[in-house]
């Protein structure tokens, strides 16, 4: 049967199945091959909160939403084109987000009567009962297909359904002419020295091509051609993995030896397994017992001439901040990254939020001021990482970056820079005393933007007190006295203000200065608000979209940015902490738009609040 080829500008598919499935893994591939295709790609992988779901329950159902096309993408795609579930409790958790007529590629082996009783469908099976009419529906008994091709395998059952996402896989790769190399060598790569699994996974993947090419189900192929893209050498990354290799660049810029100190916590624990990889460039990795050990070997690290980070999501931010209010009084180089999820406390493990901005900016005991900083997307976690690094060592400050789990397990591509592309990092140590000079090293004596000395500790002639106890403005002697501690706090607040005059100035992502309606967004809000925005703008409204990346201090310009606008709108994934600041500082009636729900904004979701507003 003749199969037509139809070529389409984006398409998006939602992977969803048991996190046994190997849901994760099939979209990365995936990603992988339409990255090195050439298309644009932006990822929304989706773990199941609970950490061991009875198979078949909706609690246990994971999700991987792949947007990629020939065009600009700065979104995952608000709802699927294509659906491909592994079970019932995938399609139950998962259909209000496919568009009307999109398409349902089902496993039916998932289907049967303790699959339809575990997600809630009891003796009703959906893909029979007409329910699904408004949507294109394929069964495939993928287990069964799987089962057939590795009959003579030599491996047991449990092994050979493992393989079954390897058919979904080649399939998919034959419906968007997508080529099958790219994921051999993964296979190779990851099953090296077992050479059955080799040869069965790859046998899978090669008989799901061949299924779509030969079943007269399927008359339809679609083909997404290569974006155009700027010009440069690419890559797909993660967030947390690009987070590691911008931390990895401060170090290498700044010729200082990176040392990261952590303690593994969801979502951030990435970073560490990316750093432990490298340590050819100077990285040494410390996995600490508990948040409170990590940031202090962060600070010992720091004080002793490091770049030093430590990371965690909010819970372990919490643990660590009397550590950070420690580096504060110690005024030392020290990056500390969140990676943000749902909370309070434990909260959602796994699920996205931007929930700790009051965090960063306060959550200390008495006026511990530190620089802030937040990516907006996977590979701006780079960039993100590199300037805090950049902040901390040239400012003398603790610095923090938010990031959160959307953008550090999502992926894009990424034109990674050279090193020439990379600005400077200067390191100024303090040098040591030469023979004779009796003068006294006074370890808080600051320069003209108030950043104090760095002394590394056995240098010569600069034997100095620093520490948790208010300190003497010059000297670092203990002091109790008032004014002098008023003193302290003020100008370690004026040295955080100052690098206001070190950053860029804030642009806009989307509009014309002047218009009706601003939108204002910072971190992963960027892909959705920035998406909504240009389509409003290309329909003729006078709307504009600025996204924050240095949130303390912010760039000098906000506030005329600010006042060219009738309105401001805030969207936000938390109760509005970003509203309050902006209403504090500049005195404006920000207006809030908040979802507190561990999903990200979708496009349509901005857009319908932006029409609402401009409207009114």
């Amino acid at each position: 049967m003749k199969k037509t080829l139809e070529v389409k500008k984006d398409v998006t598919i939602l992977f969803a199945g048991d996190s046994g499935d190997g849901i994760q893994l099939t979209g990365n591939q995936f990603t992988n091959t339409t990255a090195l295709f050439g298309n644009d790609v932006s990822t929304f992988p989706n773990f199941p909160a609970e950490i061991r779901a009875p198979q078949g329950t909706i609690a246990g159902v994971s999700g991987f939403q792949l947007h990629f096309g020939s065009v600009d993408l700065f979104s995952p795609g608000d709802k699927a084109d294509v659906l491909v579930v592994m079970n019932a409790a995938a399609l139950k958790a998962n259909l209000f987000n496919l568009k009307t007529g999109g398409t349902i590629i089902a496993n039916s082996a998932g289907f049967d009567k303790k699959n339809l009783r575990l997600s809630g469908y009891n003796d009703v099976n959906p893909l029979q009962n007409k329910s699904l009419d408004k949507y294109r529906v394929h069964e495939i008994d993928v287990t069964k297909l799987t089962r057939t091709a590795l009959v003579d395998s030599g491996l047991g059952t449990k092994e050979i359904d493992r393989s079954k996402n390897m058919f979904v896989l080649g399939f998919l790769y034959w419906m968007y002419s997508r080529p099958l190399e790219a994921t051999i060598n993964f296979i190779k790569a990851k099953f090296k020295g077992k050479q059955n699994l080799i040869d069965a996974n790859v046998k899978v993947l090669k008989t799901g091509y061949h299924y779509g090419d030969t079943s007269e189900t399927f008359t339809s192929r679609y083909d997404v051609k290569p974006a155009d893209l700027p010009k440069g050498t690419y890559r797909n990354v993660m967030g947390n993995q690009a987070t590691a290799l911008g931390l990895i660049a401060a170090g290498q810029k700044s010729g200082l030896k990176l040392l990261y100190a952590s303690y593994p916590i969801t979502p951030a624990s990435d970073i560490l397994h990316e750093l432990a990889r490298h340590k050819n460039f100077g990285v040494r990795t410390f996995q600490a017992e508990d948040e409170i050990a990590a940031a202090g070997a962060a600070i010992g690290g720091a004080f002793g001439g490091a770049l030093a980070v430590t990371a965690s999501s909010g819970p372990g931010i919490a643990l660590k901040t009397e550590a950070i209010g420690l580096a504060v009084m110690l005024e030392i180089p020290m990056v500390i990254i969140n990676v943000q999820r749902g909370g309070p406390s434990t909260g959602l493990p796994t699920k996205t939020e931007q929930s700790d901005l009051f965090q960063a900016l306060y959550g200390r005991n008495g006026e511990a001021q530190v620089a802030v900083i937040s990516a907006n997307s996977p590979s701006d976690c780079f960039s993100a990482a590199f300037e805090a690094c950049k902040i901390a060592i040239e400012h003398m400050t603790p610095v923090i970056l938010l990031s959160d789990g959307y953008m550090a397990n999502g992926s894009e591509p990424w034109a990674f820079p050279t090193t020439k592309d990379l600005s400077n990092i200067k390191v100024e140590f303090a040098k040591p005393k030469e023979e004779g000079n009796e003068e006294r090293f006074l370890p808080y004596k600051r320069d003209e933007n108030l950043v104090r000395p760095w002394a590394v500790p056995g240098t010569k002639g600069l034997q100095h007190r620093v520490g948790g106890l208010e300190k003497d403005n010059e000297t670092g002697d203990v002091s109790y006295d008032p004014d002098n501690h008023e003193l302290m706090v003020k100008t370690r607040a004026a040295k955080i203000a100052k690098i206001a005059n070190f950053i860029p100035k804030q642009t806009l992502a989307a509009g014309e200065l002047e218009g009706e309606v601003l939108v204002l967004g910072w971190g992963s809000t960027y892909g959705a608000i920035k998406t909504a925005v240009t389509e409003l703008v290309e329909e003729g409204y006078k709307v504009a979209h600025a996204h924050l990346k240095y949130i303390n201090p912010m760039p000098i310009n906000l506030g005329e940015i600010l006042s060219s606008y009738k309105k401001v709108i805030i969207p936000e994934l938390n109760d509005a902490q970003m509203v309050h600041i902006i209403r504090s500082r500049y005195l404006i009636p920000a207006i809030p738009f908040n979802k507190i729900k561990g999903m990200p904004f979708s496009v349509e979701e901005i857009r319908n609040k932006v029409k609402e507003i401009y409207n009114q």
